[in-house]
């Protein structure tokens, strides 16, 4: 058997035991600080496209990665660049897959998206396959924490993730323009170059762009490999190749725009559980988008965005046989209309209305593939509603939705009957919200509430698995007769800005009547190993229990008084504290795979063309874990980093960096990992990153 992932629904990831003690903990903190918020975190004036298309304040938190805050973040995968945001973990199965994991939740319940559209690719079913996004070309990284299901559906009951370019221009560009970036160095010795064109003339526009990243195997502290005695210093099989390339067109005005964009991304890689398998993964993708302001009449303005998408994802044996093949097809069409305003009670009521139609086709061949060719269609319509009274908003939106899965069955010519006969399941979720944000007093105070109810389909494998996954080492079954997930949401936060200072703090809480659960049933299959030998692998099938997740995050950032030596330079302190505590309610057990409450400070300074900083992240020890893992050490580590901005012509424009990561080389594995990955693939070592990026 290949040791590849094939299709796993990721569990909720690892948390950190706390209670009320902790709580008040957090809120003496927060009354410490006079301000809050996380460099990266978008302020409260801050505009969320992936949010909110009316353009206005979110009562969603959310976080938003741009420019030099982008850079100096950039990593090799999605997961890895946005691990350490205030609730946002990683799923690391290695240094090559990594998925982000919102408030313990990630797999099929985190939506990711690629300029606000489906990013179709298979990492939702199995940790070792990589997310078909390339951070070196993102321009912007926009973050919902919490349920995002009135716009994006089900999928995103945890979160939503958009990737942002400008592969179609959405305005007239004038003249040449670009960058160009190379990155070199780090616990991987990585070697890293992304360029972008782009040009416009006449409301004509055009955009290019390509990447490339090579990496070694990852460097780390001494830490033991299980079953050997001597210490390793590094994960083996942890290299990788990527490359991406894209060309897009577009015609636009003041008033829109419309344009179309074909891209493709090749990944090759290792899977750090076994030394002798490799993954080869490709997508093409061609997207439409377009959109048209100003209009009369009762809607304002009109988007539109269409994908289709490939994707293949091959896992290839040591002798260069491959194992199996994944492959699928997605399509998507959204259409949104925002409404003119409206006087309605004293207030300015806008709303937006939408209609989205998605379908995945996808099959697994070869003999170790454990869930079967299967067609998904889904259908939505959503609203969002916004009601202006004053200084305080109110939000209120609903979204309904038909969900079909279809289940090829076992193939006519089958040695092996796996999956039975042809099966469909229809369902039809219904997700509501209502959010309230209002000044609070005076000081620029702004204080938040919103409740929800979220439905979402049972994804293709937990209807439909039905074989041993290697990844977490266990004959994984679906149930074809699984009901809705259905959760209830509260959260309040609390918000101040004033000068460059600002706060934002959150308390949530997650009451699932039925998630959907991958746990031991006790009982054991009988299999044959890669060298023929009999073993016994543990059944595990996913079930529907009660589930409650809960946690909170605050978030500073404060603008420190200068003045003697440090004349002439800005100093800004940050700091961020999130936690999850996350149950099976049936059992008591805690959900597996849960972050540990994370504490991260901050100091950044500019003069000049000079910039640095110093940023220390410390993670708990996570001992609240299920009885089959163990409990994953507490760590901290300190970064260094400076740049410096150099001039080389009338808008052109250099920056050089230099980053120092893990000064420490302290050893720091992820409690959001499966435990076999954790125990192979620790955080990388000290390290040095140099990068220059050019802007014309």
């Amino acid at each position: 058997m290949s040791s590849s992932t094939h299709g796993a629904r990721p569990r909720a990831p690892h948390r950190a035991a706390t209670g009320r003690p902790l709580n008040r903990i957090v809120l003496a903190l927060a009354a410490s600080l006079p301000g809050l918020a996380a460099a990266q975190t978008a302020p409260p004036n801050t505009v969320v496209i992936t949010g909110n298309p009316l353009g206005s304040t979110l009562t969603t938190p959310s976080s938003v990665l741009a420019g030099d805050g982008l850079a100096l973040r950039r990593a090799g995968t999605l997961g890895d660049t946005l691990d350490g945001l205030p609730g946002v973990a990683a799923s690391s199965f290695g240094p090559q897959s990594s998925r982000p994991v919102i408030r313990g939740l990630d797999g099929d319940r985190i939506r990711l998206l690629d300029n606000g559209g489906a990013s179709a690719d298979a990492s939702s079913l199995s940790f070792d396959h990589a997310v078909a996004v390339d951070p070196l070309v993102v321009e912007r990284l926009e973050v919902l924490r919490g349920p995002a299901a009135l716009l994006y559906g089900g999928n995103a009951t945890g979160g939503v993730v958009n990737a942002i370019d400008n592969r179609i221009p959405r305005s007239p560009l004038r003249g040449l323009g670009g960058r160009a970036e190379l990155r070199l160095g780090g616990a991987a010795g990585e070697t890293a170059g992304a360029a972008l064109l782009e040009a416009g003339a006449g409301g004509l526009n055009w955009h290019a762009d390509v990447a490339r990243r090579l990496s070694g195997d990852l460097r780390t502290p001494g830490f033991t490999r299980p079953g050997d005695t001597a210490p390793s210093h590094r994960v083996a099989n942890s290299d990788g190749d990527s490359t991406s390339a894209a060309v897009g067109a577009s015609w636009a005005d003041a008033q829109g725009h419309a344009g179309a964009a074909v891209d493709g991304y090749r990944n090759s890689y290792g899977v750090t559980v076994d030394p002798a398998v490799r993954i080869r993964m490709r997508r093409d993708r061609l997207q439409l988008g377009g959109e048209r302001r100003g209009l009369a009449g009762p809607f304002s303005s009109v988007a539109l965005q269409a994908s289709h998408t490939r994707y293949q994802h091959q896992e290839v044996e040591g002798d260069g046989a491959v194992g199996t093949t994944f492959q699928s097809t997605g399509q998507e069409l959204r259409v949104q209309a925002n409404q003119a305003p409206l006087a309605l009670a004293g207030g300015t009521l806008r709303g937006v209305l939408g209609l989205q139609t998605e379908s995945l086709d996808f099959s697994a061949l070869g003999e170790e593939a454990f869930v079967p060719g299967t067609r998904t269609r889904s259908q939505a319509l959503f609203t969002l509603q916004e009601l202006a009274l004053g200084a305080a908003t109110l939000q209120a939106g609903v979204r309904l939705e038909k969900v079909k899965v279809h289940s090829d069955g076992d193939a006519a010519d089958a040695t092996e009957l796996k999956f039975g006969p042809a099966l469909s399941r229809s369902f039809s979720p219904r997700s509501l919200s209502l959010g309230l944000l209002a000044p609070l007093g005076g000081g620029g105070w702004r204080a938040s509430a919103s409740v929800g109810s979220t439905q979402r389909a049972p994804a293709y494998y937990e209807l439909f698995a039905n074989g041993v996954h290697v990844a977490t080492g266990a004959f994984e079954q679906g149930d074809v007769n699984q009901q809705l997930e259905r959760s209830r949401h509260l959260e309040v936060g609390l918000q101040w800005q004033q000068g460059g200072h600002s706060l934002r703090a959150a308390l949530w809480r997650t009451r699932f009547a039925n998630y959907i659960a991958l746990d031991a049933t006790g009982a054991t299959v009988a299999v044959v190993d890669e060298d023929g030998n009999p073993a016994d692998v543990p059944v595990y099938r996913f079930s529907g229990v009660p589930a409650r997740l809960q946690g909170g995050e605050i978030e500073a950032r404060s603008r420190l008084a200068t003045g003697g030596w440090l004349a002439g330079w800005t100093l800004d302190a940050s700091a961020s504290l999130d936690w999850v505590r996350a149950d099976n309610r049936r059992t008591g057990e805690p959900l597996p795979r849960i972050a540990p409450m994370r504490l991260q400070a901050g100091l950044d300074a500019a003069q000049g063309a000079w910039r640095g900083g110093v940023q220390v992240r410390h993670a708990g020890r996570q001992g609240r874990v299920p009885a089959n893992d163990v409990a994953t050490p507490g760590w901290t580590t300190l970064d260094l980093w400076a740049s410096w901005l150099q001039r080389l012509g009338p808008g052109t424009d250099a920056v050089w960096t230099l980053k120092l990561t893990n000064l420490g080389d302290a050893l720091a594995t992820n409690a959001s990992a499966l435990p076999l990955a954790r125990a192979l693939s620790p955080a990388g070592g000290r390290a040095l990153h140099g990068s220059v990026r050019i802007a014309f």
